[in-house]
């Protein structure tokens, strides 16, 4: 049974103080990019760091007395496990979180913080559920669905009241779509009170699962190729949110790594946002396709509960991808001064020597031999390219693996 408008207020009046109203940021920078007016919806300023507490608060409060003596179980790739053990945490009631194998450590720590037990079985969401079932089975307790459950989506549909309440004259909502159920909530929030009001879902085309689902007309499995927006990466959507997707979304579209990582990169740099991928993916859309030029658009950061060492990654990817990273490895002879040419055109093109790896040892460097690889700073995409040009000029070979 799909939920009503009536329970999303109700959903809206039962948050308490836990849940927060988050921000809608009007962003200069991605308004100049795309040329749409943007406004952010900083749901990774959400407790527990993404949306996903919204639905599992809602769930589990709504548990009767029974329900909550045996505990409740869940899988999730992060966000909806921290969102589970936290509302668990608060109403004392035991918790166990089944997680992939490959999940980000600091959401696998930040769970078993809020007190859950976690268990880490199969290599994403759909092994990781079978497991859930399996423990349901054996001791009662309650399954917490990520996503296709009325409830769950109801209270992920408080994002689409708080959306015109914040900025009633919106045109556009851009929204990320795993399993479907914070576009299911918001759609039916939004449409409910305009229905002229554009809603468009955003998947990673890794996991283009309701991507196909709607272009077929029914629930299709689809995806499995390694995308770094995990928290989208889901192979078959729910029923629920995908008939109510079906009926009421306006267009479902997909973004790739390289497009989210940019995306991630410049919500850090320029709005000091740190962003996960998979929360990242309507504002990428956005950015690489500029559709909706002039309208008043917003944009939902559904998370920001992003590892670490991606996140070094990210910033490395994002400054190569934008031009300002050249990394270049060259075979030189091995003698003195033979290198002084080569840093004094990097010093001549104003660039920066970040790091140099000189190697002369290794089985795939000849006798007499030298391989130098220099990681260069450079102020864009113009500046390496005449560096690049000048040293070819100069007769100097290299590689460029950026």
């Amino acid at each position: 049974m799909n939920p009503s408008y009536d329970e999303i207020v109700k959903a809206n009046s039962m948050r308490g103080n836990e849940i927060k109203k988050t921000p809608l940021i009007h962003s200069p920078t991605f308004s100049d990019i795309t040329g749409s007016n943007v406004y952010l919806k900083a749901e990774f300023r959400q407790k527990t760091g993404s949306f996903k507490i919204r639905g599992a608060y809602y769930k589990i409060k709504s548990l009767s007395d029974e329900e909550k003596k045996r505990g409740v179980v869940a899988a999730s790739a992060g966000n909806h496990a921290q969102g589970v053990a936290f509302a668990s945490a608060l109403e004392k009631i035991p918790c166990t979180i089944v997680m992939p194998k490959n999940a980000s450590p600091a959401k696998v720590s930040a769970t078993r913080g809020y007190g859950a037990t976690v268990i880490l079985e199969g290599v994403n969401y759909d092994e990781s559920s079978k497991k859930v079932k399996k423990i349901a089975q054996q001791t009662g307790a309650t399954i917490i669905h990520a996503f296709d459950d009325p409830q769950i989506i109801a209270a992920q549909g408080v994002v689409g009241l708080e959306v015109l309440e914040q900025l009633p004259e919106v045109d556009e909502v851009y929204v990320p779509i795993g399993g479907g159920g914070l576009a299911a909530g918001t759609l039916i929030a939004i449409k409910e009170k305009n229905p002229n009001i554009k809603v468009v879902g955003v998947q990673s085309s890794s996991f283009p699962s309701m991507y196909e689902s709607i272009k077929n007309g029914t629930l299709t499995e689809s995806g499995g190729n390694r995308t770094i927006a995990d928290g989208i990466s889901v192979k078959m959507p729910g029923e629920n949110t995908f008939s109510i997707i079906k009926e009421l979304i306006d267009d479902v579209v997909l973004v790739d790594d390289s497009e989210i990582i940019k995306t991630m990169f410049l919500l850090m740099e320029r709005m000091k946002f740190v962003v996960e991928p998979a929360g990242a993916v309507s504002l990428a859309y956005l950015i690489s396709k500029k559709p909706s030029p002039g309208k008043n658009v917003v944009a939902i950061l559904a998370g920001g509960n992003v590892d670490m060492y991606l996140l070094g990654q990210i910033v490395d990817k994002g400054l190569a991808a934008m031009g300002r990273l050249l990394v270049l490895s060259m075979a030189l002879p091995d003698r003195p001064g033979i290198f002084k040419e080569i840093v004094d055109e990097i010093a001549l093109a104003n660039a920066n020597i970040v790091e140099v790896i000189h190697d002369r040892l290794s089985s795939k460097v000849n006798a007499g031999a030298v391989t130098v690889t220099l990681s260069l700073e450079t102020q864009g995409r113009e500046q390496s390219d005449k560096l690049i040009a000048k040293l070819r000029e100069k007769n100097i070979q290299f590689t460029l693996l950026t």
